[in-house]
């Protein structure tokens, strides 16, 4: 059982949900969302915000959460649903779907960032609660390894890109290989980068085609 204090309000919950995504900013691949429950009987060491752990300390602690945790789910918005209703509102909903998932449900759910997605359960959003917030610590691990191995998936799937390596954040490299090659299937059309290289492939196609009449 854990006391927090919300507007001046004091909030006592047994069950607190920590809830985090991985890959809103990418230009490929879908964003994903984990929601986890802690075990207070089971603590884990070492959680924090999983953008300043090593991979390998992700990976290990993202094993003794799966063990350990009451309970934990993660879930993803695709690309697709990513450029039909842009990326907020897909990470909302990835949000949304993981904190569902679990079983048992929680009493109060804590969410890193300013916005919530839309719950039947008490929320609030924690600015930098991934590092403040042991549940939001360990959802941000979970969805981060989970994201990350699906990119290596990716990036054996459409090796021109380097998915594997830059997790299809806008790197120089990653940029390069758009230029030379074009979208792939797994990119976010809607994100303004691919979307002007498409352009120029639509255009260098069009050309080809007049000449070829």
């Amino acid at each position: 059982m854990a006391d927090y204090l919300f507007d001046g309000e004091e909030t006592i919950a047994t069950l607190v949900c920590g809830v985090d995504e991985a890959g809103r900013g990418p230009l490929a691949g879908p964003v994903v969302a984990a929601a986890v429950i802690l075990n207070p009987d089971h603590p884990i060491e070492g959680l924090r915000d999983s953008k300043k752990l090593t991979a390998h300390a992700r990976e290990v602690l993202a094993e003794q959460i799966k063990t350990h945790a009451l309970a934990w789910a993660i879930a993803e918005s695709s690309v697709a649903d990513i450029d039909r209703m842009n990326i907020l509102q897909a990470t909302m909903a990835a949000m949304r779907k993981a904190v569902l998932q679990l079983d048992p449900k929680p009493d109060l759910v804590l969410v890193d960032g300013n916005r919530l997605p839309e719950l039947p359960f008490r929320a609030e959003p924690i600015v930098k609660g991934d590092d403040l917030i042991p549940e939001i610590s360990a959802a941000s691990i979970l969805a981060k390894t989970y994201r990350d191995a699906l990119m290596k998936i990716l990036g054996g799937m459409y090796p021109k890109y380097g998915f594997e390596q830059h997790a299809g954040y806008g790197t120089a490299h990653h940029l390069k290989m758009l230029e030379k090659w074009g979208p792939c299937p797994v990119h976010r059309m809607t994100f303004g980068p691919v979307a002007l290289i498409a352009k120029k492939f639509e255009r260098r196609a069009d050309r080809k085609k007049r000449k070829g009449q």
